[in-house]
């Protein structure tokens, strides 16, 4: 049977997510986004389900439409929110937000994409950590939802290849993107400092990483499973200057 170019991608209304559904598009894939917001791209085959990530309710229900509406064998769960904070001063409640939105709501969609996959027998979910899963400062509940996508991964792609399921992820350094801005003040001095740490001397565009998770995403790249690709201009060698 051949695979469906159907990709779902979470957060795809702005940043990474926008710039991932804009290459999927690009390359025939018909795209649903799910977010808060309605993506913008004027394009025939973008479709969108707007819903709150982080509440298991509500994802529910949109996975439920997703899969009801389309036959989706590839999934990007690019969503996230960062919401730093010291050791000291981290909320519980922060905790759980992310808990539910970086982990609790790739289960949700996979699982309910996984019965169309497998009678498919192919299928293609990527992960979107960050380099952060290495280890920042003011990133305890970030770095560790990000870092549990890691373990999650390598487990689905060990309970899934035999399915013909690939699972990877994509971990990005510093993006120019909102979230980005949220944290580091735009034309800072400290955004110039952390240019400058990088090992390429610049900070990641969107289309980066769109490129390399549509390379996982790809049909043909049946024999890449469980790995983690970073996409941060060499940050991953070493130490970031936040």
């Amino acid at each position: 049977m051949k695979p469906s170019r159907v990709a779902a991608v979470t957060g795809g209304s702005a940043g990474i997510g926008r710039a991932i559904c804009e290459d999927l598009l690009a390359r025939g894939y018909e795209v649903v986004s799910l977010a808060r917001r309605r993506c913008d791209i004027d394009h025939a085959q973008l479709h969108n389900i707007e819903v709150d990530l982080a509440d298991r309710q509500a994802t529910g229900e949109a996975a439920a439409e997703l899969v009801r509406r389309f036959d989706v064998t590839t999934l990007i769960h690019n969503a996230g929110v960062i919401r730093p904070a010291l050791l000291a001063d981290v909320q519980m409640a922060d905790l759980d937000a992310l808990v539910e939105l970086h982990l609790g709501c790739a289960i949700q969609l996979v699982q309910a994409a996984l019965p169309t996959m497998r009678e498919r027998r192919f299928g293609r979910v990527v992960l979107l950590s960050s380099r952060a899963a290495l280890g920042a400062q003011t990133r305890t509940a970030y770095s560790a939802t990000k870092a549990g996508m890691l373990g999650m991964a390598r487990t689905w792609a060990l309970e899934l290849a035999a399915d013909g399921i690939t699972v990877n992820v994509v971990a990005p350094g510093p993006i120019h993107t909102d979230m980005f801005y949220d944290v580091i003040p735009a034309g800072s001095e400290r955004e110039r400092q952390l240019a400058a740490s990088i090992p390429v001397r610049r900070v990641g565009e969107p289309a980066d990483v769109a490129r390399a998770v549509s390379f996982f995403a790809d049909p043909d790249n049946a024999f890449i499973t469980g790995q983690v690709l970073y996409v941060c201009g060499g940050a991953s060698l070493g130490s970031l200057s936040l």
